[in-house]
């Protein structure tokens, strides 16, 4: 005998809403457990900040020197954070583009739960990474770089949330690029072979002064310059000098940049889901 279980669907608005954030929850918590069942995942996000701290913090550090002067290292972590933050892009389209290619996507798809849920609870997972992310950085900065926020506790906290929603907008961007792509390969290749050279074309570990006019035109409106720029402000770090708007107003600047990149992406995103078919 076959039991057929229906699922009323939601009828006000408030119900609705109700809904979507259960079953995004649950789909969080999905992508928690997966994390939990893949240990080397998470020990390789936790060892790569180590590595560009000191990659960057004692080889090229000992060779630069900034022009208004100020310690390196105290330049050079926020634009650590802000890189590893964008890169989070990387990983969000790669785990989308192997979910689809198993299958996995139509599977929810086919399941009775809001749309969207699926994207917007594994953002929230990703989004736990990227602070879990961020703390291992601190403290590699505080133990190993030498590096002092010396803002208020709240200008601090303030630093790390904006590095945060610029990570959360670089999740959503990196989920619209997973949907397009047929594997986990092709997403790593249509994320990080454009992403990781956009982190250098900003200022995160050089000045911007010795640029071209051209090329620093460019850097100024990179939205990563300005991630960097607010961090360094809030953080109370050495900063460059600023030619641009958003250089000049940092913090307003990846405010509207992190808005905007969710505004657009997500809402994409959300319609390329209930289209796309499994690979």
């Amino acid at each position: 005998m076959i039991t057929v279980i229906t699922v009323e669907p939601p009828r006000t608005r408030a119900e609705r809403l109700r809904w979507a954030l259960s079953d995004t929850f649950v789909i969080a918590g999905r992508s928690y457990s997966q994390l939990r069942a893949q240990p080397g995942q998470i020990a390789a996000e936790l060892v790569a900040p180590v590595i560009m701290t000191i990659l960057f913090g004692y080889v090229f550090g000992s060779a630069i020197s900034l022009p208004g002067g100020g310690d390196y290292r105290n330049y050079l972590m926020p634009g650590i954070f802000m890189q590893v933050m964008a890169l989070s892009a990387v990983a969000a389209a790669t785990s989308v583009a192997e979910d689809m290619a198993r299958g996995i996507i139509d599977r929810f798809r086919a399941q009775p739960i809001a749309r969207g849920a699926l994207l917007a609870g594994r953002s929230l997972a990703d989004l736990s990474k990227d602070w879990l992310s961020l703390a291992m950085m601190a403290v590699c900065g505080l133990l190993i770089a030498g590096w002092r926020p010396h803002g208020t506790p709240l200008e601090t906290l303030a630093g790390f949330a904006l590095l945060a929603l610029f990570g959360y907008a670089m999740i959503w961007l990196g989920t619209y690029i997973g949907l397009f792509v047929k594997n986990g390969a092709q997403a790593d290749a249509a994320t990080f072979g454009w992403l990781f050279p956009m982190t250098f074309l900003a200022n995160a570990f050089v000045p911007l002064e010795g640029l071209p006019g051209w090329l620093r035109a460019i850097a100024d409106w990179n939205p990563m310059s300005a991630v960097v720029s607010a961090a360094r402000e809030l953080f109370g770090n050495p900063r460059s000098a600023a030619a641009s708007w958003p250089l000049q107003h940092p913090v307003t600047a990846s405010l509207c940049w992190s808005l905007l990149i969710i505004a657009v992406f997500a809402p994409l995103a959300v319609r390329r889901y209930r289209t796309a078919a499994s690979r």
